[in-house]
């Protein structure tokens, strides 16, 4: 990424593309824009699958399981609007491998009691999509498989869980210097809950499973643990132990399942507290163990991998380029493009390293309805495989649809960075789109009734 001075902050106010492209050009950003978006319609292998297209819905938690951590309507009817919508890679969110490292008492959790209700889940998207686009439309469906960790909220207070201590993240959650990392042991044990949880995705009919190594959660903070001594902390190969151990397990375990990870490439914070970052300066990525960390997924046996970066409660633009910060977090110091930049740059770094293995990159959202312009370019100039969206399959899950049937997407469909979604998540309620699905979704304070399905 390039940019000649720091611009601030600015609001989306484009009025065309041409205008967009000004201040890409203007801030000296890497970019890129293709008029042509048929590149993103074309199937891709991944493995031994086609998927049917090179789009994919990132997995975006929704907090709307019941007690014991299974889907339920809520999720059901997000779930089949992304089937309908058409998107060759549906990714879904996080999910809880042991009760203790839920986030939030209504996240998702993967055990022996759920895998009924999850089973249920897999086989309504596929009816959806079936239904939709005929037996030939089948996409890939993979579950994140998380720890919290240091976010863990199992019941609704704060129960940390840290790999190693982290002034700045340390200090947003109220520990001191007295609150013990997780042991070598323990992190073993939950490796086992990791293998556990692949087996019964296998059980309700997944693809594959995400072993969620980003935005700060454990497996993410073990990448991180510079300061933490014995088998998971220190150099190179014991922090990206706990990792890499677990995708080999899975593979190895769970024959027939696909394995994968979503991980991030930069945590933003100094070293030596944050993974992909430059030694003398937090603010420049460094992505040379990152890269490394890619070449050990890829040597694992996994098929695909998908690219992220930032930690949500830690300068949370650095993931998620927004119009408007949440209540109570400081507004970003950058402009929205530069955000955008940064996360495409760092997607096509690791591609380009690696262009026979397919990436999915993220950061499309903030663009709006020209998003698919730029991820076509990223697709046709090598710098990613697949095209991603979160926020924006909150606010438009039919945008895989619009964009085949329509050639373009309707800007009144689109997700606008709100941030309102991650504000309902940070007052515990269920998460959706408050500004296209307000019969169903509506920030906290208001007093309109909520429809529930």
């Amino acid at each position: 990424m390039k940019a000649t001075s720091q611009p601030t902050h600015r609001r989306f106010r484009y009025r065309d593309s041409v205008a967009l492209r000004r201040d890409i050009a203007r801030l000296e950003l890497r970019i890129p824009w293709d008029d042509d978006t048929g590149v993103l319609l074309a199937p891709i292998t991944v493995g031994s699958r086609v998927l049917p297209n090179r789009l994919a819905v990132h997995p975006m938690e929704a907090f709307d399981a019941d007690a014991g951590g299974a889907p339920g309507e809520m999720a059901l009817r997000r779930y089949r609007r992304y089937a309908w919508g058409g998107a060759g890679l549906i990714w879904f969110e996080a999910t809880a491998v042991v009760a203790a490292g839920r986030s939030n008492p209504r996240q998702f959790y993967l055990h022996e009691g759920s895998v009924a209700e999850f089973e249920k889940l897999v086989a309504a998207v596929r009816q959806a999509a079936s239904e939709s686009w005929g037996m030939r439309h089948n996409p890939l469906l993979i579950l994140q498989l998380t720890h919290s960790g240091r976010w863990s909220r199992p019941d609704g207070t704060p129960r940390p869980v840290i790999v190693h201590h982290s002034p700045s993240l340390d200090r947003l959650i109220g520990i001191d210097e007295h609150h013990q990392p997780i042991t070598d042991d323990e992190l073993q044990v939950l490796q086992d809950r990791f293998i556990r949880a692949a087996r019964h995705a296998a059980a309700a009919g997944f693809d594959g499973v995400d072993i969620k190594a980003c935005h700060g959660y454990l497996c993410s903070e073990s990448l991180a643990a510079f300061t933490r001594g014995g088998r998971y902390g220190g150099s190179f190969e014991n922090r990206s132990r706990l990792l890499l151990e677990t995708l080999q397990r899975v593979r190895a375990e769970v024959p027939g399942l696909m394995v994968t990870s979503r991980f991030s490439a930069y945590d933003g914070l100094r070293y030596p507290y944050g993974f992909g970052v430059d030694r003398d300066d937090p603010d420049r990525p460094d992505l040379a163990e990152p890269a490394a960390l890619l070449a050990q997924i890829r040597g694992a046996g996994c098929a695909i991998a998908n690219v992220s970066m930032g930690i949500p409660y830690h300068r949370p633009y650095l993931g998620r380029p927004s119009d408007r910060a949440v209540p109570g977090d400081p507004q970003s110091p950058e402009h929205p493009l530069v955000g955008v930049a940064r996360l495409l740059e760092a997607t096509a770094t690791l591609q380009q390293a690696w262009p026979d293995f397919p990436l999915v990159g993220t950061g499309y959202s903030w663009l709006r309805h020209w998003f698919p312009h730029v991820g076509a370019a990223a697709v046709r100039t090598g710098g990613v495989a697949v095209v991603g969206v979160g926020r924006m399959a909150f606010a438009y899950p039919d945008f895989a649809r619009d964009l085949m049937e329509h050639g373009a997407l309707d800007p009144h469909k689109t997700c606008v960075a709100c941030s309102g979604c991650t504000q309902l998540m940070r007052a515990g309620d269920s998460t959706g789109c408050v500004i296209r699905d307000t019969d169903v979704y509506l920030l906290p304070g208001t007093n309109r009734r909520r429809r529930r399905a």
